[in-house]
């Protein structure tokens, strides 16, 4: 089974990195305790996620419905490290006090955990199976964690995470092909969306539009 998630990494020398992913996880892993469970991360081997995991073999997996963080992680870095830092928080600091939000710029921790999420997965890597163009990493939750309770289902934002997938593969699908999934998308936004939902799917519409125009000018 495919998990939607966002991972946080960080590389050797302590730089944080926020990007969406899609680990395989066994059908039994919603159930009962995750800890000591495998997830199965498979990061392309171009991107930041691999390298730092290839450095560090830590990482930290969340389930959230943040759409304005899924879609912009989908498209490019979400800033600086001061930025990056407005989104996460040391999980050290989440066990000490759950209540401090504000990380010191001199932090340094293994796991960084979204600071809004519904579950989150710290994991180490066990193995790889290092091959292009994506690795397999096979990982070990060795803590895990609630954040928030689940919101519950809605399609809208299914679509976002949708069209954030469409906007990581310009380069392999035809825009006609993109742009009519993407209006079978908007459908479900406009009938089932609320603001959030909205403004992030029409930042992904416009950041695909921008990418093929890049590929074709």
């Amino acid at each position: 089974m495919i998990l939607e998630s966002i991972v946080t990494s960080t590389s050797s020398d302590k730089q944080i990195n926020i990007a969406p992913m899609g680990p395989i996880v066994s059908e039994s892993f919603a159930h009962g305790d995750a800890e000591g469970q495998t997830i199965l991360l498979r990061p392309f081997n171009s991107s930041r996620t691999y390298q730092n995991l290839m450095q560090t073999r830590r990482a930290v997996v969340h389930v959230t419905d943040n759409v304005d963080l899924f879609a912009r992680a989908a498209v490019g870095p979400l800033g600086d490290q001061a930025t990056l830092r407005q989104w996460v928080r040391p999980l050290e600091q989440l066990q000490r006090d759950p209540l401090q939000f504000d990380p010191s710029p001199t932090d340094s921790s293994a796991y960084w955990v979204l600071r809004d999420c519904h579950r989150w997965f710290a994991v180490e890597v066990e193995s790889i199976d290092d091959h292009d163009p994506r690795a397999e990493m096979q990982c070990r939750v060795v803590q895990s964690g609630i954040v928030r309770p689940f919101f519950g289902f809605n399609r809208a934002k299914y679509a976002v995470i949708e069209a954030a997938i469409l906007a990581t593969r310009t380069h392999l699908i035809a825009q006609e092909e993109v742009e009519a999934d993407l209006r079978r998308l908007q459908i479900l936004v406009d009938k089932t969306g609320g603001a959030a939902e909205t403004a992030a799917f029409q930042f992904l519409s416009q950041a695909i539009s921008q990418r093929y125009a890049d590929i074709d000018p």
